[in-house]
């Protein structure tokens, strides 16, 4: 069964993403699958969590690939060019993405995260010390807090990602956020009509040379790897960020431990790796194909770790009888650690927190709708009589923000519970239903550092400050009306006030 066009309603701002993602999926609630149209090309919508998990997982094979849009639609081989965008993990297809894929997989395991752990402590306790300085000066600390995460975000992908310390909310205008803010700005006219063209005509795309990505930008980015592994070489310098993993990639040397299991360790919300990530291949890679990995870190950790967290603060702000009881575990967490640092072992014991954080991605998932690519025809049969063909180069959408508000799965979906995950509760959650880092092979490599940011941020936040609401704050929130921004209509406005000691 087949709708109206799916895009021109946000396309023209009638509505905002996730709404827009949540009238489709509603559309026909007794359907597995719906049929809608993404402009001219027919797009198949799964509503089902055992057919999500079926062509996810089961079948993957079958659905291995994103939709080539942004790499214009090229062979398989010759996907990525120069484009940082076109060679990073999540554009590529088929058995270079495999092999990407098995390369990077070692670098985002438990171990590696508890490596990179002292790095992101360091921005999330740079970031509260800020707070802290401004508040003895007497400042009101009220603060947007999409653009106060993204700082963060920014700081952090710069020390993991790229090697180099930078303090954004000081240094406001620092050449490395200002950079990357262009390199992420969606909402130019030309980057409006690069989009548009290479979705409607990804062929015609190709043959004009049009990339997704500004040269001079992604330039600036090369350079300051490539100065940073020279550097590093030069003078034996060891750091445990993701430039010392290209180092060891392109050694060799980057390889799961043997004695490393794949476990839920970073909380509820961690995807595991699948069989995909642990094999070995002999794979080659050029400078440029490895240094497109950190502007892949970059796009996630400036705008979907920022995301993740600006609608958290949100929940916290409005919900004080939930930042109180995490504020409780929060300080119990502090003083059982008797001046000792906070550790990632630590950290992940913290249940409440783990609870806390499920929730906001289960209510506010920073990836509304996700996709996958038929790379040859498959046979859809639901075993009750429902058979067609979803035929090759054709997208399956996977709804997330749609599932995750179905009163079927989760009762009263608009209420901020947390409960949703204790102990008890999560047991019952069907994995279909819970998609917050997406679900098979092709999900998020970067769940567990995406998580250690969030619950770092929050620990020492909430430990020096409460989270309370002001006269800028949106209460209920409403969306901005944006094809592609899934942020608050008019910010998310919090004042941070310090606890008395």
């Amino acid at each position: 069964m087949f709708r109206k066009s799916g895009s021109a309603p946000i396309m023209f701002r009638r509505r905002d993403v996730a709404s827009h993602v949540k009238i489709m999926y509603n559309t026909y609630p007794e359907s597995k699958v719906m049929g809608t149209y993404d402009f001219m090309q027919p797009i198949f919508m799964l509503r089902d969590p055992d057919v999500i998990k079926k062509i996810t997982v089961k079948d993957f094979d079958f659905f291995s690939d994103h939709t080539p849009t942004m790499t214009n639609g090229a062979a398989e081989d010759e996907v990525g060019g120069d484009s940082l965008f076109g060679n990073s993990l999540f554009a590529l297809r088929g058995q270079k993405w495999r092999d990407m894929r098995s390369t990077l997989s070692p670098a985002f395991t438990g171990s590696k995260m508890r490596h990179m752990f002292e790095l992101v402590a360091k921005c999330a306790q740079s970031l509260a010390d800020f707070f802290n300085s401004e508040a003895k000066a007497g400042e009101i600390l009220e603060y947007e807090m999409k653009d106060t995460f993204s700082r963060f975000g920014n700081d952090v992908i710069a020390t993991v990602a790229f090697g180099i310390e930078v303090n954004s909310l000081k240094d406001r205008e620092n050449d490395f956020y200002v950079k990357g803010k262009q390199m992420l700005n969606f909402q130019s006219i030309w980057v409006l009509l690069k989009v548009f063209l290479m979705r409607c005509a990804p062929k015609l795309s190709q043959k004009l040379g049009i990339d997704f990505s500004n040269k001079n930008l992604t330039d600036y980015f090369k350079k300051m790897i490539v100065d940073n592994m020279h550097q590093r070489e030069v003078h034996g310098i060891v750091r445990n960020d993701m430039i010392h993993m290209l180092m060891e990639v392109r050694k060799g040397s980057l390889k799961h431990l043997k004695d490393e299991q794949d476990q839920k360790d970073a909380g509820f919300a961690t995807v595991q790796e699948s069989n995909v990530g642990k094999t070995a291949h002999g794979r080659v890679w050029t400078e440029n194909e490895l240094i497109a990995q950190c502007f892949l870190f970059f796009l996630a950790g400036f705008d979907t770790v920022s995301t993740a967290m600006t609608f958290l603060v949100y929940e916290l702000t409005t919900n004080p009888e939930v930042q109180n009881h995490l504020y409780k575990e929060i300080v119990e967490t502090n003083e059982s650690l008797n001046t000792c640092p906070l550790s990632y072992e630590v950290l992940q014991k913290m249940e409440y927190m783990d609870m806390v954080v499920s929730e906001a991605l289960r209510k506010w998932p920073p990836v509304i709708m996700s996709e996958r690519y038929s790379t040859k025809d498959y046979l859809y049969d639901d075993g009750s009589g429902t058979r067609f063909v979803i035929e090759k180069n054709q997208t399956v959408w996977i709804p997330t923000f749609g599932i995750h508000h179905d009163p079927k799965y989760y009762p009263d979906p608009e209420k901020f519970d947390p409960e949703r995950f204790n102990e008890t509760n999560r047991t019952k959650i069907n994995i279909g239903t819970y998609l917050p880092f997406g679900i098979g092979p092709r999900n998020c490599i970067g769940s567990r550092l995406a998580l250690m940011e969030v619950k770092l941020i929050l620990y020492y936040l909430l430990k020096d400050f409460s989270l309370e609401p002001t006269e800028k704050t949106q209460i209920p929130l409403q969306l901005t009306k944006n094809m592609f921004l899934f942020q608050a209509e008019k910010g998310v406005w919090t004042e941070f006030k310090p606890r008395s000691k």
